[in-house]
């Protein structure tokens, strides 16, 4: 987790989700290309929690997942730049909290049974077809002083 980075939550929740779901490695490998400034900050969160986990649960790093990794908002720096005509505009300078959570890989064996074939399903019966709607009725003739007389 890191705490108070100055970059927008926005701008890097567009990276955490690459890698939520993924391997280490694979992680590791899309952060090395991605071409975003935050990819830098959330390889830094992401080579710290695998060291986390080496050293204090005994996992091995390759051997993990990434199960989660959010960007929760941070406080706003307000800062003030002057302006013409005595003004001033406010400048937002966001910050974020990055957090990425490891759980090791369940490995599948390494031969599965093949699976089970399904059942034949049987022979359903004849059901009958439904008849159609009847067919509605010509609109009967509007009377008019005509046909009266």
């Amino acid at each position: 987790m890191a705490k108070w980075v100055r970059m927008s939550p926005r701008k890097a929740r567009l990276v955490v989700e690459h890698i939520r779901g993924r391997s280490v490695p694979e992680a590791r490998t899309v952060l090395a290309f991605t071409q975003r400034a935050a990819a830098r900050e959330i390889e830094k969160v992401l080579r710290s929690a695998v060291a986390n986990a080496e050293a204090n649960h005994d996992l091995v790093g390759d051997d993990l997942v990434v199960s989660a990794a959010y960007v929760d908002e941070g406080p706003v720096l307000k800062r003030w730049r002057a302006r013409a005509r005595g003004r001033a505009a406010r400048i937002k300078k966001p910050t974020c909290h990055i957090t990425v959570k490891l759980t090791p890989m369940e490995r599948a064996p390494e031969t599965a049974p093949p699976p089970e074939p399904e059942p034949e399903p049987e022979a359903k019966a004849e059901t009958p077809k439904k008849k159609a709607a009847p067919k509605k009725k010509a609109p009967a003739a509007k009377k008019t002083e005509e046909t009266e007389a």
